[in-house]
């Protein structure tokens, strides 16, 4: 007996629309790596990227808990010899309020070119409003 292996043109991706307001990062981090993988599809295979669309609102009002706002820390290099800066979440949420959400799903996806791929299915926004209404995503209550 064969395992079944949905063909890629016959994959039905979906849009979902989540509201991260009051949400917890870790928490929303999650569920959103695993609809990017489709884990939740009866479909699910590691090397396939059968996964859906998620389009993330309010990325300014996501939550921390605890001290996590002065004690985590992001790290990234110049390139330079000595050159490694270091920021604090809330300076980044200050700065960029969608790499917030960003770093964290996308440390939770595979590091390679499907990865990758999975990653520039998550759309994140800073507001309410985003630009995919006529995709007509639903809402995913996380």
């Amino acid at each position: 007996m064969k395992t079944y292996l949905t063909p890629v043109n016959e994959i039905e991706k979906k849009w979902y629309v989540v509201n991260a307001q009051d949400k917890i990062l870790g928490r929303l981090a999650t569920e959103v790596a695993s609809r990017l993988r489709g884990k939740h599809k009866p479909t699910f295979s590691t090397f396939i990227d059968n996964g859906d669309f998620i389009v993330i609102t309010n990325a300014e009002k996501i939550q921390l808990t605890g001290n996590k706002w002065d004690d985590k820390k992001y790290y990234r290099h110049t390139g330079y010899i000595g050159g490694i800066k270091e920021q604090s979440a809330k300076k980044l949420m200050e700065v960029h309020p969608t790499h917030l959400i960003m770093k964290a799903v996308k440390g939770m996806l595979p590091k390679n070119k499907l990865g990758a791929q999975q990653l520039k299915k998550l759309k994140v926004y800073v507001g309410n409003e985003h630009p995919h209404a006529a995709q007509m995503p639903a809402e995913l209550d996380i």
